[in-house]
């Protein structure tokens, strides 16, 4: 049976990747900081499933409970590091960037160390990390958050040049969603997928264990013209 743990999976992405990813006969090991979340999502989904509860601002004892969940497990070969939070800054607010950097920054680090580990004693498998088309450009009201994933995605380029020169077969996916329909998207941006389709993609990159995807694929395009656009215009824009 083929085993996968998904990090954050109480709501949004990762509630539907684990919905996903059951169909199609994985068992998992969901883990996030709300443990009723976890257990209730267990209990509809196909199959006999772990839960465990995490908090991954407590870096260390997250890194702690990872390596129990994968023991206990026995033979995990995919593991998707998806929490993450953002928050508007419409003030320069240290309590808030503190989170999205314990969060999306330390957390993510911690959990995907872990996971590398594992895979390098393993001889093989696959990391996923959720990063964002925020990565590509800095906005104002979200500046720390743009920053974090900058961070997540210039990360997994270098974990996927340790796998490169590993010479074992372990894939590192970077995802980059644009807007998805879920509880961290405000309103109703332009070209707001839903979270079924854009989990859909993302279990397409997954198995075809690509390097890197976009959610949805026309964000390629927009990340291009970011690069290209001044930053007076982008500010504007943004």
């Amino acid at each position: 049976m083929k085993q996968a743990i998904i990090v954050g999976a109480s709501s949004g992405i990762g509630w539907e990747l684990a919905v996903q990813l059951a169909a199609k006969g994985y068992q998992l090991g969901l883990m996030a900081r709300r443990g009723d979340c976890l257990a209730r999502l267990a209990g509809l989904l196909p199959g006999d499933h772990f839960v465990q509860m995490t908090d991954v601002t407590n870096a260390e004892k997250s890194q702690a409970e990872l390596k129990q969940l994968i023991e206990l497990m026995g033979e995990v070969e995919l593991i998707v590091v998806n929490s993450g939070v953002g928050r508007k800054e419409k003030q320069l607010d240290w309590v808030v960037e503190c989170e999205m950097i314990d969060v999306n920054v330390r957390g993510f680090s911690a959990m995907a160390v872990v996971a590398m580990n594992h895979f390098l004693a393993r001889g093989g498998g696959h990391l996923v990390g959720i990063s964002s088309a925020a990565a590509h450009f800095s906005g104002g009201l979200t500046l720390t958050y743009n920053a974090t994933k900058a961070y997540v995605s210039s990360y997994l380029r270098g974990m996927r040049s340790r796998a490169i020169r590993s010479k074992l077969p372990i894939t590192v996916t970077t995802v980059e969603p644009g807007f998805v329909a879920t509880p961290m998207v405000e309103g109703e941006p332009i070209w707001l997928a839903t979270v079924e389709k854009g989990v859909s993609q993302m279990v397409t990159a997954i198995e075809g264990k690509k390097n890197h995807v976009f959610i949805t694929k026309r964000w390629r395009l927009v990340a291009w013209l970011l690069y290209i656009i001044p930053d007076a215009l982008i500010r504007r824009l943004v």
